[in-house]
């Protein structure tokens, strides 16, 4: 990997911290940001030496997958927009065989977050709808995603 790659990878990690306190605070992910996650992928692809036909097309193909199948999710009601736009850029940057790693590490990490948010809502006695800020369970599990290439030297 070359030097800029890893600039890259530092702007995504801060991409996705950002995202993950902006959806606390608001409950929203501005669109572009998520934009400039996924547009900020063609260089890294670039950076990394990956070639235009297959990997470019494929990971495209990827992110574009898993923007259709958390579309569905947000159709009926279980996630919001900005989510579903944040997990699909993130897999633009992820290598094929870790994007389900970084569903299932998204799904476990957003379920905790679920019931701490859930038990919380109950110990307040709040009336107001519970609204999960689902951005940081994605910003969790894409700094996890790429923190693992950098921490498991055994693979």
């Amino acid at each position: 990997m070359s030097e800029i790659s890893y600039y890259l990878l530092g702007l995504l990690i801060a991409m996705l911290l950002a995202a993950a306190i902006w959806d606390v605070k608001s409950r929203t992910i501005p669109n572009s940001l998520n934009a400039a996650i996924a547009f900020a992928a063609i260089p890294y692809w670039i950076a990394i030496g990956l070639p235009i036909w297959p990997d470019m097309a494929l990971q495209f193909g990827i992110g574009l997958l898993v923007f259709a199948v958390f579309a569905a999710v947000f159709a009926i009601g279980a996630m919001g927009g900005g989510d579903v736009k944040m997990v699909a850029a993130l897999a633009l940057w992820l290598p094929p065989n870790q994007v389900l790693t970084m569903i299932v590490i998204m799904s476990i990490a957003g379920g905790a977050l679920t019931l701490v948010m859930l038990i919380w809502h109950k110990v307040i006695r709040s009336s107001k709808p519970l609204e999960i800020p689902y951005g940081v369970a994605i910003a969790i599990a894409g700094v996890l995603m790429l923190g693992e290439r950098f921490l498991n030297h055994f693979s």
